[in-house]
């Protein structure tokens, strides 16, 4: 078959409440191809070609594609020609481009899928906007003050419970962190009751859960016996979070935020399925998944050292660095050259995607960190404790060394709240608590491939602990 010269044209299939959109994709005939495209492999099964590969451990594939092919290269996943880039050198040619390329295609596509949305009058600026002005000055200060009375609150529940609080409390290190984070953000932003047992915010953390295992096979549209599963989820947590945005006690940024969508037009349906999109693409429930296991264990170590602010803060990198695996992805809406950092250029043409992936590189590329699989707290640290930013690649100095919060028009706006809101969560857990490994000869699990692409990465198991109250806490 490789040996006959054929047009091939994909076929796109995206479900969507049953009805089935078909975008033929430009050909893609070796013959065709000019010398300034980046080389293709469409390996070797048809239409699929490496799309298998690809959702099975997108790390480990890209890894291989880069080893064979360099550091910009296309392939084919399930119809889709994908253009992926690897040089951080070279990542401003495409966040920097708002014209040849577009990020909302796709995140429309992504919101249909995932939470059966489709937004009139969509505008990312306007909403990024809202954003803006509600995390930082004093309404950042406001948020912070209510973050951390909701984190003790819920922490003294956690630890009181029980009438015998010198025992000992056993959990997994995961489900710990993200419940007490989920909860505790939850109330901060979306409101909710607040009485002795959080049961509102426990619902909806419950059935969160529940939507997050779905998660990826409804981004991939592989749901099959658990689509009835899915459509029950999302149901609940439609009417879970109603009122989210509408209640006194919700933050003035989703009050806001509702109320822009009445301006646009949404109706009450979709301003439901509005207030799940944010719940999960807010960045406080998709970035707290894992970075906990190695960062509670680093820090409790350092209470001590003169440098505390920048050592936690070097370990805080450090662990996003290891966990945070996002794609930056964009639509190729006209024929465009790519300008290389090294000179170079490269042909895209309309119709295909491009995709960075900073988790190989900047992050885990070992000419940028040394050892890049291991865990080195004081990475992002110079020799008299300052912070760190001189890193290099090739012989030049990098300006994305590590991008767990993205960058260009799409870096995230609550960077500063989420911060901060790890290192409270931090500081109330090592002062108030002892907490250590039921095991102390455990290791830190391994994450969950299929996830790579998606966010943060989580583990495939827990990871033991056993914790209880302080001798003399004072939590309250």
């Amino acid at each position: 078959i490789q040996n006959v010269s054929v047009n091939i044209y994909s076929l796109v299939l995206t479900s969507t409440n049953n009805n089935i959109n078909i975008t033929r994709v430009h050909k893609y005939d070796s013959d065709f191809r000019s010398k300034r495209e980046p080389p293709l492999d469409k390996g070797v099964i048809p239409w699929l070609g490496h799309a298998l590969d690809f959702g099975k451990d997108a790390a480990k594939f890209l890894t291989r594609m880069k080893l064979k092919h360099g550091d910009i290269f296309t392939v084919r996943v399930a119809g889709r020609y994908v253009t992926v880039l690897l040089d951080p050198h070279s990542y401003d040619s495409v966040l920097q481009d708002t014209t040849s390329l577009d990020f909302t295609h796709y995140a429309q596509v992504l919101m249909d899928r995932i939470f059966n949305l489709r937004l009139p009058n969509h505008k990312p600026d306007s909403e990024k906007a809202i954003m803006k002005r509600h995390f930082h000055g004093e309404s950042l200060s406001c948020l912070n003050h209510n973050m951390q009375n909701h984190l003790q609150t819920l922490l003294m529940f956690e630890t009181t419970a029980t009438q015998n609080q010198t025992d000992w409390k056993h959990d997994g290190l995961f489900g710990f962190c993200y419940s007490l984070l989920f909860r505790a953000g939850y109330l901060t932003l979306f409101g909710g009751e607040q009485n002795n047992n959080c049961t509102d915010a426990a619902k909806v953390y419950k059935e969160y859960q529940k939507f997050d295992s779905l998660l990826i096979k409804m981004a991939r549209t592989t749901l099959k016996s658990e689509k009835q599963t899915a459509g029950s989820v999302k149901q609940r947590l439609w009417e879970l979070l109603a009122q989210a945005g509408q209640r006194e006690n919700s933050s003035l940024w989703l009050q806001s935020y509702r109320q822009h969508l009445e301006q646009e037009g949404a109706d009450e349906e979709t301003q439901r399925k509005a207030m799940l999109l944010q719940l999960h693409f807010n960045y406080l429930f998709s970035f707290f998944h894992k970075i906990l296991q190695m960062l509670l264990f680093c820090v409790s170590v350092l209470l001590n050292v003169l440098y505390i602010c920048n050592f936690s803060d070097s370990a805080l990198e450090e662990t996003l660095r290891l966990t945070a695996a996002p794609f930056i992805t964009r639509e190729v809406l006209q024929n465009k050259t790519l300008h290389m950092a090294d000179g170079q250029e490269y042909d895209l043409r309309r119709g295909d995607r491009v995709c960075l992936f900073p988790f190989i590189s900047p992050q885990m590329d070992p000419e940028i960190h040394h050892k890049p699989e291991q865990f080195k707290y004081d990475r992002f640290l110079n020799a008299d404790g300052t912070a760190k930013e001189d890193f290099f690649k090739s012989g030049r100095r990098l300006k994305y060394y590590t991008m767990p919060w993205g960058a260009g028009t799409n870096a995230c706006v609550g960077k500063p709240f989420a911060v901060q809101s790890i290192r409270q969560f931090v500081f109330l857990v090592l002062s108030h608590l002892n907490i250590e490994l039921s095991d102390s000869e455990a290791q830190v699990p391994a994450v969950d491939a299929s996830r790579y692409g998606f966010g943060m990465v989580q583990p495939i198991k827990e990871l033991p602990i056993r914790y209880k109250l302080r001798e003399r806490s004072n939590l309250q």
